[in-house]
């Protein structure tokens, strides 16, 4: 299969991106200390945590959805009151729902949106809207909190497991009795597929995240096994994202992983361009 350079560039984590870089450092050191010392016979090195991370985001990648802008719903950035923090990598996403009802249009999703964001604010001072990404009933997917949709932006979604998590809302009420929209579980789908892909994370999989706070379900500093895509109720004392989303969550780590791409050959490095730094320190 050929693989799309674009995609390949996209797919690589920023923990990749840092090991490509450290190789790179040690590349260029090596280079000059030869030269200043003769040649001596050295035993196969290991591969690099950096390489590793980059085989398995080629072999888990998924193609990237579309996704609505801040900006559409959010004009004014001088409101973002707290600088955004990015976590070297994303191991889970957590699944949620707005609880806010099912009676809306699509042209009212911008202000709901907005009225989330003013009580995350205002209400409960996280400085931004919580939900790294929000998707309403017709599978539009919008960005939430500011930091750039490509990144391990950390969230206030699941109280103890932000960091190195994704949280994706499902705008809408999905408690028992209420259907959850073909379309909306589309877009989760594809939306986990595509971020966990970056950082070679099988849809399917379980992970061990570690609590950082004592008020949600593990008292802090508790290591715990969760799916890779979990719903909110997993990590912290809540019915969200409600039941009937809750029961969808299967469904959703199969088709997550059915967009993931594994045809690259497990321990096969893709040929790619390195990033421009890296080039620089090559040079």
């Amino acid at each position: 299969m050929t693989i799309d350079r674009r995609m390949v560039l996209r797919g690589l984590s920023r923990a990749a991106a840092a090991g490509l870089l450290g190789a790179a450092l040690a590349a260029a050191e090596a280079g000059r200390s030869s030269r200043s010392r003769s040649a001596r016979p050295v035993g196969p090195s290991r591969p690099s945590r950096g390489r590793d991370v980059a085989v398995a985001a080629a072999r888990w990648s998924a193609a990237r959805p579309d996704v609505v802008p801040r900006s559409a719903w959010h004009p004014d950035p001088a409101h973002h009151e707290k600088p955004s923090l990015s976590a070297p990598s994303v191991k889970a996403v957590f699944v949620h729902h707005t609880d806010s009802g099912n009676d809306y249009s699509p042209g009212d999703v911008p202000e709901l949106i907005q009225s989330f964001y003013n009580d995350h604010i205002e209400s409960r001072d996280w400085g931004d809207i919580g939900y790294n990404f929000l998707v309403d009933r017709t599978g539009v997917i919008y960005e939430g909190r500011a930091g750039g949709v490509d990144n391990a932006v950390i969230g206030a979604h699941t109280l103890g497991f932000n960091v190195g998590t994704v949280g994706i809302a499902a705008i809408g009420s999905y408690g028992g009795g209420e259907p959850v929209p073909d379309a909306m579980l589309e877009s989760i789908a594809r939306l986990c597929a595509w971020k966990l892909g970056m950082y070679g994370v099988d849809a399917r999989g379980s992970t061990v995240l570690v609590s950082t706070n004592s008020g949600s379900r593990f008292a802090r500093g508790t290591r715990h096994v969760f799916r890779v895509i979990s719903g909110h109720r997993d990590g912290y004392c809540t019915r969200c994202p409600g039941d009937s989303l809750y029961a969808r969550l299967p469904d959703l780590r199969a088709r997550a992983y059915d967009l993931q791409d594994r045809s690259a050959p497990a321990g096969t490095l893709p040929s790619v361009v390195p990033p421009s730094f890296v080039r620089r320190a090559l040079s």
